[in-house]
């Protein structure tokens, strides 16, 4: 499966589902209300995880609208052809996703009341869940070798580019209380504590039952086994499952099991070269 890409201020695009004119008018035009909610990631680092934990928290861990409503609707695509159909249907206050980078977000973002919940993920860890993605999503070119993928994606020839300049250009925002940074990590070593913080974080009150059904109903299995939320419902020549499987193992440290030794040293010496300026520490650094 393959497809064009474009480039729009350095960053790749699939123009399957993306245009020029879609993304001018997202960065100029587009108006954020204060009561939105934006998801924001760097692809694979567990967008609809938190879609599904959002979902949850609009009806009080009741899984009826998750069981009954795609994904793609309950937090439109921001950004997509389609996603722009979609959110004039979403009831406020809206969820909404993202995979856009920092330098070309809504500008009227930055002066409205809207929140970013931005989620990070290892990036050994996103390389490998995106070789197995992009065999089977239409918007990706099909990598020759899992070799030829892991050089793409340390240069940024994929699409949204840089996972380096990703998270950089976000983490910019990390002291502005608008803005909540968490790692796909934290959620999957304490999705119960991970919630509450997220709640106060939205001024979401829930009690503990409450917290019970979100945790349980946001569980990889739970979603594995929910149409509305593992995409099976998607058509075959748009994302075809029968060449592997969306929800593929929702872990941490899959790329023990794809990185040669050379490969990991090297990712190492690239990574420590890139982020060197951020005078940050990962969850993961410290696992």
């Amino acid at each position: 499966m393959d497809t064009d890409y474009f480039q729009h201020k350095g960053i790749h695009f699939a123009s399957i589902i993306y245009s020029e004119e879609r993304l001018k008018y997202l960065e100029n035009e587009f108006q954020v209300q204060d009561d939105d909610v934006y998801i924001v990631t760097f692809p694979k680092s567990g967008t609809n995880w938190m879609i599904e934990i959002l979902s949850l928290l609009k009806t009080n861990g009741d899984p009826t609208w998750c069981n009954s409503v795609p994904i793609w609707l309950r937090s439109p695509w921001f950004e997509t052809l389609e996603g722009q159909s979609q959110i004039k249907d979403v009831t406020p206050p809206r969820v909404l996703t993202s995979h856009l980078p920092f330098h070309i977000f809504a500008k009227s973002f930055f002066t409205s009341k809207a929140k970013i919940i931005y989620i990070m993920r290892n990036p050994k860890d996103i390389l490998v869940s995106l070789f197995h993605f992009s065999k089977m999503l239409c918007l990706y070119k099909d990598p020759e070798s899992f070799q030829e993928f892991f050089e793409d994606f340390l240069q940024g020839n994929v699409l949204y580019s840089s996972w380096f300049d990703h998270v950089k250009g976000w983490m910019q925002m990390k002291n502005n209380k608008n803005f909540f940074y968490i790692t796909y990590e934290e959620l999957h070593q304490d999705l119960r504590g991970s919630v509450p913080k997220m709640c106060e974080f939205l001024g979401k009150e829930i009690n503990e039952a409450q917290l019970d059904l979100v945790v349980n109903n946001a569980s990889f299995k739970a979603m594995k086994h929910n149409k509305m939320s593992n995409y099976s419902l998607l058509p075959k020549d748009f994302l075809d499952q029968t060449k592997g499987s969306f929800m593929r193992k929702g872990i941490t440290g899959d790329w023990k099991n794809h990185f040669t030794v050379a490969q990991n040293e090297y990712f190492d010496r690239f990574y420590q070269e890139k982020m060197k300026d951020l005078n940050f520490t990962f969850f993961w650094e410290e696992m």
